[in-house]
């Protein structure tokens, strides 16, 4: 688990480095170019962010007592996205002295002030933008986060419904065992009882038998 972590960071190293070359680079252009220039990194950024959730899945997979370290790397790589974050809403409402002059040709100093106001606006848009899109984020974590409970409460149901099934059949077999031996126990006792009978029968038979020989041998004695 630790190596596809690992994997992740070194895209994560790649893609901001691209990210800060491309923010950089916004503010010195105009136009399509730049519109195309904002949507490619948007593009880069959405990605980063899906490398950030894949991080956070890894570190789930991870044994608790190796979390710390990982979490710890987590969190700074999401605050660094942060930071990329608010450096490109900057960068799209910034413009270099060249480019700004070459917008507002001779007019520049009477339409500074418009282009302030229009930065403040811009920058308040962006501001809500970057808020809904939170926002949409923590919907998304939270519905998953709300599917993976409901997973796994599924499996502890199929779980218990398992178990109790096991529960039931050890009962059966219980109740069969108890019965067999009910049944072997008044064998036994049936077999006892026959035994004591029999030893009564030969000791009675025997005493018979001695009481026979003594009589015969009396009358024997006696008519000699």
């Amino acid at each position: 688990m630790s190596s596809d972590f690992e994997a992740y960071e070194q895209d994560f190293g790649t893609l901001t480095a691209e990210i800060t070359n491309k923010i950089g680079r916004i503010p010195k252009l105009a136009g399509e170019e730049k519109t195309q220039l904002v949507l490619n990194v948007d593009k880069q950024l959405e990605e980063v962010r899906e490398l950030l959730e894949q991080m956070d899945l890894e570190i789930r997979e991870i044994p608790i007592q190796s979390r710390g370290m990982y979490n710890s790397r987590l969190k700074s790589y999401k605050q660094e996205m942060e930071k990329l974050e608010k450096d490109f809403k900057r960068s799209r409402i910034a413009y270099s002295d060249e480019v700004r002059n070459e917008l507002l040709g001779d007019d520049a100093s009477s339409s500074e002030s418009q282009l302030i106001k229009l930065r403040e606006e811009r920058a308040h848009l962006l501001d809500n933008t970057e808020r809904l899109e939170r926002s949409s984020r923590r919907l998304e974590a939270g519905y998953q986060i709300a599917v993976e409970t409901e997973q796994v409460g599924q499996e502890i149901l199929s779980n218990l419904h398992s178990d109790r099934e096991k529960i039931q059949r050890s009962r059966d077999r219980l109740r069969e065992t108890d019965a067999n031996l009910g049944k072997s126990s008044r064998i036994l006792t049936g077999m006892l009882r026959r035994i004591i009978q029999n030893r009564i029968l030969v000791f009675i038979l025997g005493a018979i038998l001695f009481l026979t020989i003594v009589l015969a041998i009396y009358f024997n004695l006696r008519g000699h």
